[in-house]
């Protein structure tokens, strides 16, 4: 009886422990073809870079090639969709960032939603924006600019790459947070409207940081702040939005996402090797030249990040009244 006993404990234990073998083989076996990272700008960018910097790195750890497939148009909505669309089995995952964010919101008719249907699995960059303004703008801080501003209000115009662009967002939460009044004047990309404000013809510009600084540098543009919480690395010397009004923030960031049903084994996966890349001198580094600082982290710590991004942004975007084009 008691061998019967003991024989029973022992199957049922290893029955018990049955069901962990095949995640723990898929784990190990993971990946066993090519992956794709999605990519919803075009070639050259920052934004494409990172991709690119995260696909070489995972593809010398894992011994499988990470193929970044550009798909831009929809203001990334068209890369977001077909990662939605595909299937959850780690083979496709999508480079999210600040855009996504706030298209959640912007979008009045989106196919998925995006904190819904993407999984996070890692954070890889954070960077900031700086704001610029023309010369002719009296301001060499934030303080007072807003009391310029304030005094002429509706006379200062702010330039965006576009309609819900993150320089646009970023200004409007700004606007909301200072309580002044500026003109919106939308461009097609940072290149247009910079050029109009070297030119004088609007007076502020929230820019991506790397964009703007050999212009700050030459002395064409003056830098009031960055957006980002803490000094940028790139531009040390200035200030942050934050140091005059308190808790404003508005980092430009990326990570990586993939189908909300992939499985957890194959997260955690993705989530650790990309971490490991994070803590890579060399990585630092060229992640410091496109202006930003590593943004490591579990998969649920980037899940909560993105989930208070979106939250933000709709908030700012409900308060300015915007839509998308």
């Amino acid at each position: 009886m008691q061998l019967c006993r003991r024989r029973f404990l022992h199957l049922a234990g290893g029955a018990a422990a049955l069901p962990a073998l095949p995640r723990v083989a898929r784990a190990q076996a993971y990946p066993t073809r090519p992956v794709r990272i999605i990519v919803g700008l075009a070639p050259g960018g920052q934004s494409d870079i990172v991709a690119r910097l995260i696909g070489q790195w995972l593809s010398e750890r894992l011994g499988q090639p990470f193929v970044i497939e550009n798909r831009s148009g929809g203001a990334t909505n068209i890369a977001t969709e077909a990662v939605v669309r595909a299937p959850a089995d780690g083979y496709t995952l999508l480079l999210v960032g600040t855009t996504q964010a706030i298209n959640a919101t912007l979008s009045s008719k989106p196919s998925f939603h995006f904190l819904r249907d993407i999984a996070a699995v890692a954070g890889v960059i954070v960077g900031p924006q700086v704001i610029v303004v023309h010369p002719s703008v009296p301001a060499t801080t934030v303080p007072e600019f807003v009391a310029y501003a304030k005094a002429n209000a509706g006379k200062l115009n702010m330039a965006s790459g576009g309609i819900g662009t993150p320089g646009h967002v970023s200004g409007e939460l700004f606007k909301m947070m200072t309580g002044i009044d500026m003109g919106h004047v939308p461009y097609r990309g940072a290149g247009p409207a910079l050029a109009d404000l070297l030119s004088g013809q609007v007076q502020v510009y929230f820019s991506p940081a790397p964009a703007a600084i050999e212009y700050i540098r030459a002395g064409k543009l003056r830098a009031l702040a960055v957006t980002t919480a803490a000094r940028s690395a790139t531009l040390p010397d200035i200030a942050t939005v934050a140091d005059s009004v308190p808790d404003y923030e508005a980092s430009i960031w990326a990570g990586i996402g993939t189908p909300k049903a992939t499985p957890a084994d194959i997260v955690e996966a993705l989530n650790r090797e990309i971490n490991a890349a994070l803590a890579d001198p060399r990585m630092k580094a060229r992640l410091i030249d496109l202006g930003g600082t590593v943004h490591p982290g579990s998969s649920s710590d980037f899940g909560k990040f993105l989930a208070d991004e979106t939250e933000k942004w709709a908030k700012v975007i409900k308060f300015a009244g915007l839509k998308s084009d």
